[in-house]
């Protein structure tokens, strides 16, 4: 399935809502995506996702409409040569092969654009589709941290998967 990546734009802001209003989704991401997901939280995204330059945070668009979004999060102080990748998609699309796609282009992205030696991504035990999706691109289990997590009253297993920056 064909899509982009693009900057978010106000005008996202009620598609951003119904496809982000999903327990699913939420149940697997940290408590910063709300559920229930509301209008304020979504103007505050797309907001917070305009700002920054360069953009690190992007829509998933499929046909001209937000099926999702992604993005990287360089860090700062002693991991400044660390970024965080971050994901989700609209469950319609689920299974379709687009997470793959999209994160290989955040990857070559990520290095072309910032100072960092290592994306990493922090995906919940209990995800397993995200656990093979970073496989897939290449991403390592560097790390599995047992019940660290708190997510709708369980402790849930955190995994760091991480790619390198390629030998130049």
């Amino acid at each position: 399935m064909e899509f982009t990546l693009r900057p978010w734009k106000p005008e996202d802001l009620d598609r951003l809502v119904v496809i982000a209003d999903n327990p699913k989704i939420a149940g697997n991401l940290t408590n910063k995506f709300p559920h229930p997901y509301t209008i304020e939280a979504g103007r505050a995204f797309i907001a917070m996702a305009r700002k920054d330059v360069p953009l690190h945070i992007f829509a998933i668009d499929i046909g001209g409409q937000v099926a999702g979004g992604i993005g990287i999060h360089p860090q700062t102080d002693v991991q400044c040569k660390n970024a965080e990748l971050g994901y989700w998609l609209a469950e319609t699309y689920w299974g379709k092969g687009i997470v793959p796609k999209a994160i290989l282009q955040m990857i070559t992205y990520g290095f072309e654009t910032f100072d960092i030696d290592r994306i990493y991504a922090r995906p919940f035990g209990t995800n397993l589709a995200s656990q093979r999706v970073l496989e897939k691109c290449g991403f390592v289990l560097e790390g599995r941290f047992e019940k660290t997590l708190f997510k709708n009253g369980q402790f849930q297993d955190e995994l760091i998967y991480a790619v390198r920056r390629p030998a130049q």
